[in-house]
């Protein structure tokens, strides 16, 4: 009971503090030369993408522990697949300057990261299409059985 409570609080202090960076944002100005507000909700939106991603690994891990001892052996499978897909990912990306660019010299390293979850999201959408695919072929299989 008293985990939930904690739980409950805290969800409603982000909820706040979000709701606090808001309206600061508004009020200050979001389209201002210097573009802080702008800076200050991103880096929260990222820290509460970390929040939730960090959260639910954690929580995952320890309900698929303590439901089965051995779920630690897949999940460890699962998370050398990611780590083999994102350097795939890595080693195709080519991390070259666009063509049309005229701005400001970007390093290179940045371009490489660019290109990297390009790639990803360019796996990710194969996969989902994939999955679609195979998912329908199998329950039309599945029902004219």
């Amino acid at each position: 009971m008293k985990l939930n409570k904690i739980f409950k609080w805290g969800m409603v202090a982000l909820i706040v503090i979000s709701f606090v960076l808001l309206v600061v944002g508004f009020v200050k100005g979001f389209e201002t030369g210097d573009g802080k507000m702008t800076d200050v909700l991103l880096y929260w939106a990222y820290i509460m993408i970390g929040l939730a991603a960090a959260s639910w690994i954690i929580i995952g891990l320890i309900t698929s522990i303590k439901n089965d001892p051995k779920s630690i052996v897949k999940i460890g499978i699962i998370l050398v697949g990611l780590v083999v897909v994102c350097g795939i990912a890595y080693l195709l990306a080519p991390g070259a300057e666009p063509m049309a660019y005229t701005g400001e010299a970007v390093a290179k390293g940045t371009l490489k990261l660019t290109d990297t979850i390009l790639n990803l999201t360019y796996f990710a959408g194969a996969a989902a299409i994939i999955a679609i695919i195979v998912g329908e072929v199998k329950m039309s299989i599945s029902n004219k059985k």
